[in-house]
């Protein structure tokens, strides 16, 4: 790991680490108060496919966080730029709340797949139309693999699972877009003027979130909220930078030891 700088930026997860779908995480609101009350900036950044990023901010509004649009980063973002680089017509595998992110993209006669999280299409006829693409030859995109995801009633299967089944199924590999790419978080960063390793992540999942940041030279913050489960710290190596209960502790840290 390249040796530290001063802290510049702070990546922060948010759902299962500011928020719970519709319930914040206790205390999250006013730890972020703190936090903007530094020299450092905040940026979001987020692998749901869930929803648009205009529902999203919605969403994070109504539990009274302070965030604005520009200063959120989505894996549909990085997916839309993919397909926009590529020039292909995506079939959009995608909860239908996500489509406004994909606006003007033309999706007649589809040359490519892009697959999200959607739960009300991953039934056979529409994974078995997205696996004849593949074998026809259309790249396959992946806009996360995240293999589960905290929901107010528990863990929940992510896309990750039909990702894999589509790779094995074609023997082909997908372009992951998301957390936890290299791309992802450099992208994320860039505007701020912050290298890497001036930049910490603080995060629910241990590989995407926390691993995925300090691969690419960040500091990762693992909180135990959201999607964590016992144990989790061991399953990255090098293990995160701090381990702590939630977004506020995290930010207590931050405050108190790295600026």
């Amino acid at each position: 790991m390249a040796a530290r700088r001063a802290l510049k930026a702070v990546l922060v997860d948010l759902n299962g680490t500011l928020h719970i779908e519709d319930a914040a995480v206790p205390g999250a609101q006013e730890a972020l108060k703190r936090l903007r009350g530094t020299s450092v900036m905040v940026r979001f950044v987020t692998n749901t496919t869930k929803e648009s990023k205009q529902d999203l901010l919605e969403r994070l509004k109504k539990l009274e966080f302070d965030i604005s649009e520009d200063e959120i980063f989505t894996s549909l973002t990085a997916a839309r730029n993919l397909v926009e680089q590529k020039q292909v017509r995506p079939m959009l595998l995608v909860d239908d709340r996500a489509l406004p992110d994909f606006k003007g993209i033309q999706t007649s006669d589809p040359n490519a797949v892009v697959i999200g999280l959607a739960p009300e299409h991953f039934h056979y006829q529409i994974l078995n139309q997205a696996f004849r693409l593949l074998l026809d030859g259309a790249p396959l995109i992946a806009i996360h693999k995240a293999r589960y995801y905290k929901r107010k009633d528990g863990l929940a299967l992510g896309p990750g699972p039909f990702v894999t089944a589509l790779e094995y199924a074609t023997d082909t590999k997908a372009t992951v877009v998301g957390k936890p790419e290299k791309t992802f978080f450099l992208e994320a960063l860039r505007g701020t003027g912050c290298e890497p390793e001036e930049a910490v992540m603080i995060g629910d999942d241990c590989r995407d979130d926390v691993g995925g940041a300090q691969n690419v030279g960040m500091l990762g913050i693992l909180v135990q909220t959201g999607k964590y489960r016992a144990a989790d710290e061991e399953k990255i190596n090098p293990p995160p930078y701090l381990t702590c209960e939630s977004f506020p502790h995290a930010v207590d840290h931050i405050l108190q030891h790295l600026l």
